[in-house]
């Protein structure tokens, strides 16, 4: 467990993470919490994230694929935000020194600019998630998301769409695109941008 987490703080902690200059959007975030697979140490077999599916009750993205997250309130900062959020729907309580850094932030099409926290979780049982919010809850390991993306063209705009295959379908951006620069940089420490990639129109609102 300490040489996977060292890994990872390694990586991050090499990175030069792009901020985004959009006060005109409210800022949010979203947590990746590395869990332990104990399937080895190799860091794509070793761990995993959890991934939900929005319950469809929400007001805003119902039933998307989203990493547990949400609008950061006055006064707090993305990574509190993030550990809350983090909580609130998945009822796993992680303390600050389980921040291992952030990557860049990603501006949305319906109006949040979201900065992604990667947070240590290590060896958890079980994850409690809130029905309010959380549909389904999938555990999913490193290796799961080391493929290739396709770049689809939309005629709604001159930036690529990023799709990335997961389970038989595809992950969109905002979580898709957090994703790829996650497993570019964390397996393959390579710093890949992804701020310009496009979210297809349905995400949009």
């Amino acid at each position: 467990m300490g040489a996977l987490r060292r890994m990872v703080a390694e990586a991050m902690a090499g990175f030069e993470r792009r901020p985004v200059d959009r006060p005109d959007l409210a800022v949010a975030a979203v947590a990746i919490t590395l869990l332990t697979t104990g399937e080895g140490a190799d860091i794509a077999e070793g761990l995993a994230f959890p991934l939900t599916r929005r319950a469809a009750r929400m007001r805003r993205h119902s039933g998307q694929w989203a990493l547990p997250g949400g609008r950061v309130d006055p006064g707090e900062t993305v990574t509190a935000a993030a550990r809350r959020e983090l909580s609130e729907e998945l009822g796993l309580d992680v303390g600050s020194d389980a921040v291992l850094g952030l990557l860049d932030d990603y501006p949305t099409r319906s109006g949040y600019l979201i900065t992604p926290v990667v947070l240590w979780a290590g060896h958890v049982d079980e994850l409690r998630p809130n029905p309010d919010e959380v549909e389904s809850l999938y555990r999913i390991p490193l290796r799961q998301i080391d493929v290739e993306p396709r770049f689809r063209t939309i005629p709604e705009s001159d930036a690529p769409v990023i799709q990335v295959p997961l389970f038989d379908r595809f992950l969109h951006a905002p979580t898709g695109a957090v994703l790829y620069q996650f497993r570019e940089l964390v397996l393959h420490r390579r710093p890949t941008r992804v701020a310009h990639l496009e979210q297809p129109v349905f995400a949009w609102r």
